[in-house]
Protein backbone atom coordinates (compact mmCIF):
# COMPACT_ATOMS: atom_id res chain seq x y z
CA UNK A 1 0.00 0.00 0.00
CA UNK A 2 1.30 3.30 -1.02
CA UNK A 3 0.96 7.03 0.73
CA UNK A 4 1.17 9.82 -1.38
CA UNK A 5 3.58 12.10 0.34
CA UNK A 6 3.68 14.91 -2.07
CA UNK A 7 4.43 16.20 -5.11
CA UNK A 8 8.10 16.64 -7.44
CA UNK A 9 8.38 20.42 -7.26
CA UNK A 10 11.86 21.22 -8.34
CA UNK A 11 13.87 18.82 -10.45
CA UNK A 12 18.00 19.90 -11.09
CA UNK A 13 21.17 18.17 -12.48
CA UNK A 14 24.75 19.28 -11.82
CA UNK A 15 26.60 18.42 -15.28
CA UNK A 16 29.76 18.97 -13.67
CA UNK A 17 30.67 17.54 -10.04
CA UNK A 18 30.48 20.66 -8.03
CA UNK A 19 29.62 23.17 -10.38
CA UNK A 20 26.15 24.76 -10.74
CA UNK A 21 23.45 23.22 -11.80
CA UNK A 22 20.16 24.00 -13.69
CA UNK A 23 16.51 23.56 -13.36
CA UNK A 24 14.72 20.73 -15.50
CA UNK A 25 11.19 20.33 -16.06
CA UNK A 26 11.34 17.00 -17.15
CA UNK A 27 13.98 14.36 -16.72
CA UNK A 28 14.92 11.10 -18.01
CA UNK A 29 16.25 8.64 -14.84
CA UNK A 30 18.19 5.82 -15.63
CA UNK A 31 20.11 3.29 -13.45
CA UNK A 32 22.73 6.16 -12.93
CA UNK A 33 20.43 8.61 -11.86
CA UNK A 34 18.83 11.71 -13.46
CA UNK A 35 20.29 11.64 -17.13
CA UNK A 36 23.01 14.45 -17.62
CA UNK A 37 24.01 14.79 -13.68
CA UNK A 38 27.58 14.45 -12.50
CA UNK A 39 28.93 13.48 -15.54
CA UNK A 40 32.05 15.10 -15.81
CA UNK A 41 34.54 16.18 -13.11
CA UNK A 42 37.49 18.41 -12.56
CA UNK A 43 40.30 16.66 -11.80
CA UNK A 44 43.42 17.48 -10.49
CA UNK A 45 46.64 16.46 -12.44
CA UNK A 46 49.44 16.29 -10.01
CA UNK A 47 47.58 14.03 -8.19
CA UNK A 48 45.04 12.21 -9.83
CA UNK A 49 42.30 13.05 -6.95
CA UNK A 50 38.67 14.57 -8.02
CA UNK A 51 37.86 17.95 -7.31
CA UNK A 52 35.20 18.48 -5.01
CA UNK A 53 34.04 21.14 -2.78
CA UNK A 54 33.95 18.90 0.01
CA UNK A 55 37.28 20.45 0.48
CA UNK A 56 36.62 23.47 0.42
CA UNK A 57 39.87 25.25 1.11
CA UNK A 58 41.22 23.82 -2.34
CA UNK A 59 37.97 23.72 -4.68
CA UNK A 60 35.05 26.14 -3.03
CA UNK A 61 35.33 28.39 -5.97
CA UNK A 62 33.63 25.25 -7.72
CA UNK A 63 30.38 26.36 -6.92
CA UNK A 64 30.84 29.74 -8.55
CA UNK A 65 30.95 28.22 -11.92
CA UNK A 66 28.05 27.74 -14.69
CA UNK A 67 28.16 23.32 -15.23
CA UNK A 68 25.98 23.86 -18.15
CA UNK A 69 28.84 25.77 -20.26
CA UNK A 70 31.85 25.06 -17.46
CA UNK A 71 35.56 26.76 -18.34
CA UNK A 72 38.37 24.90 -20.62
CA UNK A 73 41.14 23.29 -18.76
CA UNK A 74 43.55 26.60 -19.63
CA UNK A 75 40.55 28.97 -17.54
CA UNK A 76 40.22 26.43 -14.79
CA UNK A 77 43.69 25.82 -14.11
CA UNK A 78 44.60 29.61 -13.77
CA UNK A 79 41.17 29.99 -11.78
CA UNK A 80 42.89 26.96 -9.05
CA UNK A 81 46.19 27.75 -8.90
CA UNK A 82 47.75 23.98 -10.43
CA UNK A 83 46.74 22.42 -13.38
CA UNK A 84 43.77 20.18 -13.50
CA UNK A 85 41.44 19.03 -16.28
CA UNK A 86 37.65 18.74 -16.85
CA UNK A 87 37.06 14.66 -17.44
CA UNK A 88 33.81 12.81 -18.60
CA UNK A 89 35.18 9.65 -16.94
CA UNK A 90 36.50 8.83 -13.40
CA UNK A 91 40.39 8.07 -13.35
CA UNK A 92 40.98 5.03 -12.06
CA UNK A 93 40.49 4.21 -8.14
CA UNK A 94 38.88 8.04 -8.58
CA UNK A 95 38.88 9.14 -5.14
CA UNK A 96 38.42 12.91 -3.09
CA UNK A 97 39.10 14.33 -0.19
CA UNK A 98 36.02 15.19 2.26
CA UNK A 99 36.71 17.36 4.99
CA UNK A 100 35.68 17.12 8.23
CA UNK A 101 32.70 19.34 8.74
CA UNK A 102 32.94 20.01 12.68
CA UNK A 103 36.50 21.26 11.95
CA UNK A 104 35.43 23.38 9.14
CA UNK A 105 32.89 25.31 11.45
CA UNK A 106 35.41 25.73 13.70
CA UNK A 107 38.17 26.75 11.65
CA UNK A 108 37.16 28.45 8.88
CA UNK A 109 37.07 27.40 5.07
CA UNK A 110 40.75 28.75 4.25
CA UNK A 111 42.17 26.25 6.87
CA UNK A 112 43.49 23.09 6.17
CA UNK A 113 41.97 20.83 8.21
CA UNK A 114 41.64 16.82 8.48
CA UNK A 115 39.53 15.17 5.66
CA UNK A 116 38.49 11.18 4.55
CA UNK A 117 38.93 9.66 1.62
CA UNK A 118 35.94 9.12 -1.04
CA UNK A 119 36.02 6.58 -3.47
CA UNK A 120 34.17 7.26 -6.52
CA UNK A 121 33.49 4.13 -8.37
CA UNK A 122 31.18 2.06 -6.03
CA UNK A 123 28.17 4.86 -6.60
CA UNK A 124 27.95 4.48 -10.67
CA UNK A 125 30.65 3.46 -13.19
CA UNK A 126 31.74 6.42 -15.44
CA UNK A 127 29.69 8.87 -13.54
CA UNK A 128 31.30 11.11 -10.53
CA UNK A 129 28.93 10.45 -8.02
CA UNK A 130 30.05 10.20 -4.12
CA UNK A 131 27.67 7.42 -3.07
CA UNK A 132 24.35 7.19 -4.83
CA UNK A 133 23.10 8.08 -8.26
CA UNK A 134 20.36 10.48 -6.74
CA UNK A 135 20.11 12.63 -3.83
CA UNK A 136 16.22 14.03 -2.35
CA UNK A 137 15.15 16.03 -0.05
CA UNK A 138 11.81 17.39 1.19
CA UNK A 139 10.45 20.68 1.29
CA UNK A 140 9.24 20.25 4.76
CA UNK A 141 12.88 19.74 5.79
CA UNK A 142 13.86 23.00 4.18
CA UNK A 143 11.70 24.73 6.11
CA UNK A 144 12.63 23.58 9.65
CA UNK A 145 16.32 24.09 8.69
CA UNK A 146 15.10 27.71 7.55
CA UNK A 147 12.92 28.09 10.80
CA UNK A 148 15.62 26.79 13.12
CA UNK A 149 18.05 28.90 11.54
CA UNK A 150 19.63 32.40 12.26
CA UNK A 151 17.85 34.51 9.07
CA UNK A 152 14.90 32.09 9.37
CA UNK A 153 14.97 30.89 5.84
CA UNK A 154 16.99 28.22 4.00
CA UNK A 155 17.65 27.61 0.42
CA UNK A 156 17.54 23.50 -1.08
CA UNK A 157 19.91 24.69 -3.71
CA UNK A 158 22.73 24.48 -1.00
CA UNK A 159 22.07 20.75 -0.47
CA UNK A 160 22.44 19.97 -4.04
CA UNK A 161 18.98 17.84 -4.54
CA UNK A 162 18.08 15.74 -7.69
CA UNK A 163 15.10 15.88 -6.35
CA UNK A 164 13.29 18.64 -4.37
CA UNK A 165 9.56 16.85 -2.91
CA UNK A 166 6.96 19.19 -2.04
CA UNK A 167 5.44 18.01 1.23
CA UNK A 168 3.13 19.51 3.45
CA UNK A 169 4.48 20.97 7.20
CA UNK A 170 7.20 20.75 8.20
CA UNK A 171 10.17 18.62 10.50
CA UNK A 172 12.14 15.84 9.11
CA UNK A 173 9.84 13.57 7.34
CA UNK A 174 12.41 11.43 4.98
CA UNK A 175 14.28 10.50 8.25
CA UNK A 176 12.01 7.26 8.38
CA UNK A 177 12.07 6.42 4.69
CA UNK A 178 15.22 4.24 4.55
CA UNK A 179 14.10 1.29 2.61
CA UNK A 180 11.25 2.42 1.33
CA UNK A 181 9.56 2.61 -1.99
CA UNK A 182 9.13 5.59 -3.53
CA UNK A 183 7.49 6.04 -7.36
CA UNK A 184 6.90 9.29 -9.30
CA UNK A 185 6.17 9.79 -12.91
CA UNK A 186 7.26 6.16 -14.66
CA UNK A 187 10.24 5.99 -12.10
CA UNK A 188 10.86 3.77 -9.26
CA UNK A 189 13.02 4.24 -6.54
CA UNK A 190 14.88 2.87 -3.01
CA UNK A 191 15.40 5.12 -0.57
CA UNK A 192 18.86 4.01 1.20
CA UNK A 193 19.74 6.22 3.53
CA UNK A 194 19.88 9.48 4.99
CA UNK A 195 22.34 12.23 3.46
CA UNK A 196 25.43 13.16 5.80
CA UNK A 197 26.36 16.68 5.07
CA UNK A 198 29.38 18.12 4.49
CA UNK A 199 30.32 21.60 4.12
CA UNK A 200 29.39 22.44 1.12
CA UNK A 201 25.94 23.56 2.05
CA UNK A 202 28.06 26.34 4.33
CA UNK A 203 29.69 27.66 1.07
CA UNK A 204 28.63 30.54 -1.36
CA UNK A 205 26.30 28.72 -4.29
CA UNK A 206 26.78 31.53 -7.32
CA UNK A 207 24.84 34.64 -6.39
CA UNK A 208 23.71 32.57 -2.69
CA UNK A 209 26.32 33.80 0.27
CA UNK A 210 27.82 31.66 2.53
CA UNK A 211 25.77 30.54 5.51
CA UNK A 212 27.63 28.43 8.13
CA UNK A 213 24.03 27.72 9.70
CA UNK A 214 23.28 25.61 6.55
CA UNK A 215 25.02 22.90 8.31
CA UNK A 216 25.31 23.96 12.03
CA UNK A 217 21.72 23.88 12.33
CA UNK A 218 21.07 20.53 11.01
CA UNK A 219 24.14 19.55 13.43
CA UNK A 220 22.22 20.17 16.29
CA UNK A 221 19.14 19.10 15.51
CA UNK A 222 19.23 16.63 13.03
CA UNK A 223 21.27 13.68 13.70
CA UNK A 224 20.71 10.10 12.27
CA UNK A 225 22.35 7.18 12.57
CA UNK A 226 24.06 6.16 9.46
CA UNK A 227 25.25 3.07 8.57
CA UNK A 228 28.35 2.19 11.30
CA UNK A 229 28.94 5.79 11.68
CA UNK A 230 27.12 6.89 14.27
CA UNK A 231 25.00 9.80 14.48
CA UNK A 232 25.39 12.08 11.56
CA UNK A 233 23.81 15.52 10.85
CA UNK A 234 21.57 14.69 8.30
CA UNK A 235 19.31 16.29 5.52
CA UNK A 236 17.43 14.34 2.73
CA UNK A 237 18.19 10.87 1.91
CA UNK A 238 20.41 9.05 -1.00
CA UNK A 239 18.35 6.80 -3.29
CA UNK A 240 18.96 3.69 -6.02
CA UNK A 241 17.01 3.25 -8.98
CA UNK A 242 15.03 0.10 -8.83
CA UNK A 243 12.95 1.29 -12.44
CA UNK A 244 14.53 3.99 -14.80
CA UNK A 245 11.72 6.34 -16.25
CA UNK A 246 10.65 9.60 -17.06
CA UNK A 247 9.51 12.31 -14.03
CA UNK A 248 7.90 16.00 -14.78
CA UNK A 249 8.13 18.64 -12.02
CA UNK A 250 4.59 18.07 -10.78
CA UNK A 251 4.20 14.44 -10.83
CA UNK A 252 2.95 12.68 -7.73
CA UNK A 253 5.11 10.81 -5.06
CA UNK A 254 4.19 7.85 -3.53
CA UNK A 255 5.85 5.93 -0.66
CA UNK A 256 5.63 2.36 0.02
CA UNK A 257 7.00 2.11 3.51
CA UNK A 258 10.18 -1.03 3.86
CA UNK A 259 8.78 -3.52 4.64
Amino acid sequence: MSDLVGVVGALRRYPVKSMLGEDLDTGEITERGLSGDRVRAVVDVSTGKVASAKNPRLWRDLLTLDGVAPPGDAELSKLFGREVRLADTPPPQAELERSIPEEVLRQGVEQEVGHTITYLAAAAPGTFFDFAPLHLITTSTVRRIGELSARGHMEALRYRPNLVIDTPGDGFPENTWAGARLRLGSAELEVIVASPRCAVPTLAHGELPRDTDALRTVARHNRVEVFDMGEQPCAGVYARVLRPGEVRVGDEVRLTPAA
